[in-house]
């Protein structure tokens, strides 16, 4: 039988972990779920997004798991006008459904993304630099349109409720590692090469990294790797604090660490995101109102307590997330 599928004792024995006012509620609510499991349990359920170009490939499994896939591989995945709109568009799109559990973000071929197609913006660089510094750019959320089109592709990943994980091999440079650095955690192999390329032609990275970057290194190491626009290695990278690890296959270690992150809370998840992207840098009275206010939203709720039961061992699924 499923593990959802519940016996009455276990049932009993989970509601009395719950305060009674709730308790019928929960156990008609598990009743409820594991009917809707049992009836879609051999259902194909997974689906892809599309976007209108094919420059970004999307799916998203029954877990609620979604797998976007930088598909330029021709050009090692290198940003193209079309490529902008597309990561914008799949990041804004995704950021609606409630189902949604992990992003894992790799690049198809050798590379994850080589940066800016230099080529691409000289065919008609006014229409190109117009567009990507558009304030908004169209894909940001209502009341938080603080981005261009540039910045989008890396900073909308930070509005998602849920844990974005980019796996990063070949190279990941300029543009690719300020998308890269959007995400909640970056796993790369030790012999991929990462650069802040800006520098190379003579600009600064301003696709997000005043915000992402700080976040993940020194301000003295920030600087070094912006002027310089030096090459590292994966390594090199993991001991900066640039990337979260090494690993030899970091798709096989992030898609573990996604199905990890299904096992628990979406709420609780979404709320872990929320709180240390929005306190890093806050003022410590800020910090400690924030906590409490997302901890009251989880306190009682259904996910709260379907996670209490899971560590009692009691498989309870969980409801979507609220927001």
């Amino acid at each position: 039988l499923p593990s959802t599928m519940l016996s009455s004792s276990t049932m009993r024995y989970s509601c009395r972990l719950i305060p009674s006012q709730l308790s019928s509620r929960f156990a008609a609510s598990v009743a409820s779920t594991t009917s809707r499991s049992l009836s879609t349990a051999t259902a194909d359920s997974t689906k892809s997004l599309s976007t209108n170009t094919d420059r970004v490939e999307t799916t998203i499994d029954s877990d609620g798991i979604a797998r976007v896939v930088l598909n330029r591989p021709n050009k090692l995945n290198a940003c193209d006008l079309a490529m902008f709109e597309a990561v914008a568009e799949t990041a804004a799109k995704l950021r609606d459904d409630r189902s949604l559990r992990a992003v894992l973000i790799s690049g198809k071929g050798r590379a994850f993304c080589t940066g800016l197609d230099v080529k691409s913006v000289a065919k008609n660089p006014r229409q190109m630099i117009r567009r990507l510094l558009e304030r908004p750019s169209g894909y940001n959320l209502k009341g938080n349109e603080i981005g261009n089109l540039a910045q989008d592709v890396s900073y909308l990943w930070r509005e998602l409720p849920v844990p974005v994980i980019a796996v990063l091999h070949g190279m990941c440079f300029g543009a690719g590692l300020q998308i890269a650095m959007g995400a909640d955690m970056r796993y790369a192999t030790s012999d991929c090469k990462l650069s802040i390329m800006e520098g190379k032609w003579g600009l600064i990275p301003d696709m997000g990294a005043s915000v992402t970057l700080r976040e993940l290194v020194r301000k003295d190491v920030a600087k070094e790797l912006t002027m310089t626009g030096r090459i590292v290695t994966g390594d090199e990278a993991a001991s900066l604090g640039l990337i979260t690890a090494v690993h030899v296959d970091p798709m096989e270690y992030a898609e573990q660490m996604a199905q990890n992150l299904v096992q628990r809370s979406p709420d609780a998840v979404a709320s872990a995101k929320k709180l240390y992207d929005s306190s890093w840098y806050a003022s410590e009275e800020d910090c400690l109102k924030l906590e409490t206010e997302l901890q009251e939203k989880l306190l009682i709720s259904f996910n709260q307590m379907a996670a209490s039961g899971r560590a009692f061992g009691v498989d309870v699924p969980y409801w979507e997330r609220k927001e």
